[in-house]
């Protein structure tokens, strides 16, 4: 169980990450949560207190696409929580490529998010996390990335979205390398689809839909066990691992069958 830790989670709004701060939150956490939103953000923290009128559960307005706003948001966390244990990096967007008609724009949208997004949060909370002095191991502070398991297999209109997600785990697999001299445990969290803001504009059948309280579940259940991977659900993981260890029979046969498919939707 992850209790009594200072814990900043971006693109809290909504999704994912809004689920995951209501549960942190009423596990006696003190919590910041980010978004581009002020409303937003003032809605989740409200909607929390109606539950647990206690709860240590802040905002912080940011973008994490705003290069400039490093220096600025460590300070604002720091005088929000006085250090940090935590950072759990949820923001994310989606588009798709159709019909293999590639904008760079599209794609740079994507990237801003999901790439660049991840390293200007990873700058702002590094300094925090540094500082922390653990006694234990349960002390260390930790990183959290969430990706997706559209990294896991090629897949079809997803050459933006899939591939920023590939970005990410190769990343912070490579942050946890050399951050472990630091004592800095560093956590990829691949989710399948989860019914969000985000994949309600899909147009496509989504195998194993998972609420976002769910999917939340999953990531406390794998974030407290400082797993390298938490992949999940594990029905569709074990599919696209099988995939990718049968490329010619993916790439050759069944895959294309699902790019004609999305085609004619």
């Amino acid at each position: 169980m992850i209790r009594r830790k200072r814990i900043w989670v971006t693109g809290a709004s909504s999704g994912i990450g809004k689920a995951l701060a209501l549960k942190l939150a009423a596990n006696n956490n003190r919590v910041v949560i980010s978004g581009r939103s002020a409303e937003s953000l003032e809605a989740v923290i409200s909607e929390c207190r109606a539950t647990v009128a206690s709860a240590d559960i802040q905002p912080l307005v940011y973008d994490v696409t705003d290069d400039t706003a490093t220096a600025s948001t460590t300070a604002q966390l720091n005088s929000l929580l006085g250090g940090l244990d935590m950072v759990i990096i949820c923001a994310g967007h989606c588009e798709y490529v159709d019909n293999a008609e590639f904008s760079v724009e599209m794609f740079r949208r994507v990237y801003d998010v999901n790439v660049f997004g991840a390293v200007n949060t990873v700058a702002a909370a590094l300094p925090m996390l540094r500082a922390v002095r653990a006694k234990t191991s349960a002390d260390r502070p930790q990183l959290v990335a969430v990706a997706s398991l559209s990294a896991v297999v090629g897949l079809p209109r997803a050459e933006a979205y899939g591939s920023s997600k590939a970005a990410m785990n190769y990343l912070f697999d490579s942050m946890r390398l050399d951050l472990h001299e630091a004592k800095i445990d560093v956590t990829v969290v691949n989710p399948g689809f989860v019914e969000t803001p985000m994949t309600s504009k899909n147009d496509f059948p989504m195998p194993f839909l998972m609420q976002p309280e769910q999917a939340a579940d999953c990531m406390m259940s794998g974030i407290a066990a400082r797993k390298r991977r938490v992949n999940f659900p594990l029905r569709l993981w074990l599919s696209l691992k099988l995939a990718s260890m049968i490329p010619a029979l993916w790439y050759s046969v069944v895959g294309p069958k699902l790019a004609r498919n999305n085609a004619k939707m």
